[in-house]
């Protein structure tokens, strides 16, 4: 089951949350048909959306994170609430690049360079919307990047995803589902001493792969402990998290609406029902000519 920690320490001097999210990208890596390098990209995006999710306190609260690169895989969007429900979509789905050097997926190369956006709706009249540069396209280094320069925290985010590969796999095409895949956010307060700081650097400088340190067995809490058991370490809650695609028909109704009279007037000039594809989980919509006849008299009023 995938599930997020959230933690204090060093007298709430530092947050963390951590989490293992398997489930999630491998149902995101079946829906989208995910090449291995759009998987682990995608994959990472997803445990860090459902974490700063988690980090929003109302009950409507939404978050969306949109990456916008000038690499192959063209970007990412992924959207949470505050309950850590999430989805996402790649725009290209079936990028395939080389491994790097040192054989792993090239997310970086796959993403490259680029923006970085955190929309957060909150209620009020206009969402809160905060951007960086990617610096690496590795997507956790952008986000700690993000949160350096854009909200003022000083952060660490460690994403990964690890795949299965068979024994007579040539090449990373030939990886299959989902082995591994989580993360963890560590931040200061604005209160935290140079000390804490000072030890806290050196500790990160030293820690494994997030992927490295599941595949040993390691859960979320376990996680934590090894990062921040010497400052403290407090758990403090215990969040399910899961891909959840709330699409509708009548969301998908809403949407054709929206599109306008003259567009809706194009559609049924065609004589064809139309299909709708649901982005985040790719579910098929069919909409006949005479439902378009009825949205069009909805659009009317």
């Amino acid at each position: 089951m995938d599930y997020i920690v959230r933690a204090v320490a060093a007298d709430q001097q530092i947050r963390a949350f951590a989490a293992t999210t398997k489930d999630m990208v491998e149902t995101a890596r079946r829906y989208h048909n995910t090449s291995p390098v759009a998987t682990a990209a995608l994959g990472r995006l997803l445990t860090a959306g459902a974490m700063m999710g988690a980090m929003m306190k109302g009950e409507k609260d939404l978050l969306t994170l949109q990456i916008k690169g000038d690499g192959p895989i063209g970007g990412l969007t992924v959207t949470a609430d505050s309950a850590a429900n999430v989805k996402g979509y790649v725009h290209n789905p079936g990028v395939y690049l080389p491994a790097t050097e040192k054989g792993k997926l090239d997310v970086g190369g796959a993403v490259g360079r680029g923006i970085l956006s955190v929309i957060r709706d909150l209620g009020m009249k206009e969402p809160y919307i905060g951007q960086s540069n990617l610096q690496t396209g590795e997507i956790g280094d952008d986000l700690t990047y993000y949160f350096a320069v854009s909200e003022q925290v000083p952060s660490s985010v460690g994403l990964g995803v690890l795949l299965e590969r068979s024994r007579d796999a040539q090449d990373l095409a030939e990886i299959g589902q989902v082995r591994q895949a989580g993360g963890f956010i560590i931040q200061l307060m604005p209160y935290t001493s140079d000390e804490i700081i000072d030890r806290l650097e050196q500790k990160l400088a030293k820690v494994r792969p997030v992927t490295a340190m599941l595949d040993d067995g390691m859960s979320p809490e376990t996680i934590l402990e090894e990062l921040l058991g010497e400052f403290g370490l407090e758990i403090t809650e215990t969040i399910p998290t899961h891909y959840h695609c709330d699409c509708s028909r009548e969301r998908i109704e809403r949407a054709l609406i929206s599109l306008g009279k003259k567009e809706l007037e194009e559609m049924i000039a065609d004589g064809e029902p139309i299909e709708v594809n649901c982005q985040f989980c790719d579910k098929k919509y069919q909409v006949s000519v005479e439902e378009l006849r009825e949205l069009l008299n909805l659009a009317r009023k």
